[in-house]
């Protein structure tokens, strides 16, 4: 083997590994996002793992990078966004094109709790 291809073969193996190592990463934190989120709805907020249909952590290049999205059995047509970085927050929901087409809006959300309850200037000591 020429010492070009050996190069370029160790140049692809580095790669190869680089994006392996960076899949698992990410699996990893949304892993994590979703263990921390079910173990705050079930042990802080008291609901019942038959209550939550799906907790699925998600990573984007957009900030936030990750967080997660909690689909409730009674509303299937919203998706409560969480982040879960350094505590659990509920930051906003979603709805899905059928909520909308059935008049689904915020007063009728039996999940939601508005973010607008955070001090962002409260000094902690």
């Amino acid at each position: 083997m020429s010492r070009l291809k050996k190069i370029m073969v160790t140049f692809l193996v580095i790669v190869l590994f680089v994006v392996i190592v960076t899949f698992v990463k990410i699996q990893d934190i949304k892993n994590t996002y979703e263990k921390s989120v079910t173990n705050y709805l079930l042990h802080e907020q008291g609901y019942e793992k038959n209550e939550i249909k799906s907790v699925e952590g998600i990573w984007r290049f957009k900030l936030p990078a990750f967080y997660t999205v909690v689909v409730f059995e009674d509303e299937p047509f919203v998706q409560y966004i969480y982040y879960a970085h350094n505590g659990v927050k509920q930051i906003e929901y979603s709805l899905t094109y059928e909520g909308i087409e059935k008049g689904i809006d915020e007063t009728k959300l039996k999940h939601y709790v508005p973010f607008d309850n955070i001090d962002k200037y409260k000094r902690v000591e």
